[in-house]
């Protein structure tokens, strides 16, 4: 639901009346992962979508019932070979929907707005949904509004899980809160944009930015010499810096500015700012560190990192030379290639051709990564 902020923030502060349906859970093969919302206002406006287009009707007459009840609900939607014209997901998954109407006379529609204003800011925090309406915002500071009913032990219980997963970056999630009264609860965290670090001001790294900015990060293009790094050559960029590389990335990390979804594309092919920085950067818990570079220059650039002391599993961390084997040519065919492989490391994907293979379509993310930031139910006593 978050992903819509800036509407539905927008929609709050008008005094609209609406309902949110939002995916809490997948099973199978899916085209939207939980979180993913369809808003519908009192007017019959719609934004946002739960499956591509599958069940977007059904959902959207759900969304309708719940404003005029004012109650909220949930729904299972899969696929059904014996009736060919059910309503569910042609591509065989099932999803899980739970459905809030957000009314102006909703006890929880203040925890609402306060938590889509922060989403729109783009301000850590954290909402805690529980199907049956009750809500509660958890922000980074720890101060927590609202409450999900049940008592004090619930909310505290659930306020410390969220802070957990806002801690660790998470991405939404389902916590069973094992209380007096068991609940399940859906967590969706907001926050900055993850960010994407290019090292090397060239023409490869403009097509770069543009893909990078397309995929939702915030994107910083660093090189030492001026005469390249300017915001004319990367007018797409949201910053460009002048700095030597691994002095730069020495700063972000010490200020806390990195996190496990940082990506870091090092471009320069030039070992006297590439080993300094690639030195650094294998030994963050950053998400990806890639470097251009011909296989020769990569078997140099190895060469170099194991005399500066990088171990074989910090070298084992880097993806080099960069990206997918697309034949790419071209910068935009270049930065599409690294674009593709820092999707497939975050979603766990293999990179190969759909065609021909049994791979799940969509992933949740790198099996070894599983975990509840990563999207995983939990079960919490409180």
């Amino acid at each position: 639901m978050l992903d819509l902020a800036d509407e539905l923030d927008r929609w709050c502060t008008e005094g609209r009346d609406f309902a949110v349906a939002t995916v809490t859970a997948v099973q199978g093969s899916a085209p939207r992962q939980p979180g993913a919302a369809l808003a519908v206002d009192a007017d019959g406006t719609a934004v946002g979508s739960v499956s591509g287009g599958c069940v977007e009707a059904a959902v959207y007459e759900l969304c309708r019932e719940a404003l005029e009840s004012g109650e909220p609900l949930t729904e299972r939607f899969g696929y059904s070979d014996e009736d060919a014209f059910a309503v569910g997901l042609t591509c065989g998954g099932v999803i899980d929907v739970l459905v809030t109407p957000v009314r102006r006379d909703a006890p929880w529609r203040a925890v609402y707005a306060a938590a889509l204003a922060a989403a729109a800011r783009k301000e850590r925090a954290a909402l805690v949904r529980a199907p049956h309406g009750g809500a509660l915002l958890v922000r980074a500071d720890g101060a927590v509004e609202g409450t999900l009913g049940g008592g004090p032990e619930r909310d505290r219980a659930a306020a410390a899980e969220a802070a957990a997963l806002l801690d660790a970056g998470g991405r939404t999630a389902l916590l069973d809160l094992g209380c007096d009264a068991p609940v399940t609860v859906l967590v969706e965290p907001s926050g900055p944009p993850p960010r994407m670090l290019v090292f090397g001001a060239i023409d490869f790294a403009a097509a770069l930015v543009r893909a990078g900015k397309f995929l939702g990060y915030h994107v910083t293009v660093c090189d030492a010499r001026p005469v390249f790094a300017t915001a004319r050559r990367f007018p797409e960029a949201d910053e460009v810096v002048v700095d030597w590389p691994h002095r730069y990335l020495d700063g972000q990390a010490a200020y806390g500015r990195l996190d496990a979804r940082t990506v870091l594309c090092v471009l320069t092919h030039d070992a006297k700012f590439d080993v300094p920085l690639l030195e650094r950067a294998l030994r963050l818990p950053v998400a990806y560190v890639g470097a251009m570079g011909s296989r020769r220059t990569h078997r140099d650039r190895l060469s170099r990192l194991r005399e500066a002391g990088v171990d074989e599993a910090g070298l084992s961390r880097l993806h080099s030379p960069i990206g997918l084997d697309l034949g790419a040519r071209t910068p935009e065919e270049t930065a599409l290639s690294i674009a593709a492989e820092i999707v497939a490391v975050r979603r766990g994907g293999s990179g190969m051709p759909l065609t021909g293979t049994r791979a799940p379509i969509h992933h949740d993310g790198p099996p070894a990564a599983a975990s509840a930031a990563g999207g995983e139910q939990r079960k919490v006593a409180a």
